[in-house]
């Protein structure tokens, strides 16, 4: 949900580095960064790539957000490696932020970087976990998602029940039985459908702010 600000500023005047961002907009969470104009300087214009979200953002708008800008941006940037930061703090249990996606988002987008990283660089890929503040019902089943697409296996139905006995005494919230949110637990809000709109004027202008410099 947080603008990858540091990695952005590390590398915002290299073109041998494609950095893309999808998180909250800043103009409602820290760190206040991440708006669409922060588009790389000098020799790296163009590669500093910024999404910013609308809060409230579900599944449906963020994956289609995702599908329309990064698969087309890997491909014109043909990279060496993907490095992918799995955070899952957009969850709409998340106490930190205003976004509203369910466990269907951080199964999705694995899948797909995988997909990526295979059609493009060989199946180069670095996956590392990310923010994510809900951790009972949340962090453990998003990584769960993200180890099953790295290590290629099924995510299964039910989360595991030895893990349920040991941990469902200590947390202070009742414990999902389900691997996947139940897509009635998160009914889309009544904004939805001009969240998505706002979002997808978004994705219009990072595309045409981007896309012909990098290729």
């Amino acid at each position: 949900a947080h603008h990858g600000d540091g990695v952005q500023w590390m590398f915002y005047d290299d073109p041998e580095v494609l950095t893309v961002s999808m998180h909250e907009s800043g103009r409602y969470l820290f760190p206040g960064t991440g708006e669409v104009r922060e588009a790389g300087s000098d020799r790296g214009a163009g590669f500093s790539v910024n999404v910013p979200l609308e809060p409230y953002t579900d599944d449906e708008s963020w994956i289609s957000c995702f599908e329309a800008v990064v698969p087309q941006l890997l491909r014109a940037f043909g990279p060496d490696l993907i490095l992918s930061q799995n955070g899952c703090d957009g969850h709409a249990l998340d106490p930190l932020t205003h976004l509203s996606a369910t466990t269907g988002l951080y199964e999705h987008v694995p899948r797909r970087v995988h997909d990526l990283a295979h059609e493009l660089c060989g199946g180069r890929w670095v996956a590392t976990g990310g923010g994510g503040y809900d951790i009972w019902r949340v962090v453990p089943r998003a990584w769960t998602a993200l180890w099953a697409a790295v290590s290629h296996q099924e995510l299964p139905e039910n989360v595991a029940e030895p893990w349920l006995s040991k941990w469902g005494a200590k947390s202070p919230v009742e414990l999902p039985p389900l691997m996947r949110d139940a897509l009635d637990d998160f009914p889309p809000g009544p904004r939805a459908a001009r969240i998505a709109d706002r979002n997808e004027r978004t994705v219009e202008q990072v595309l045409d702010r981007v896309l012909p410099k990098i290729r």
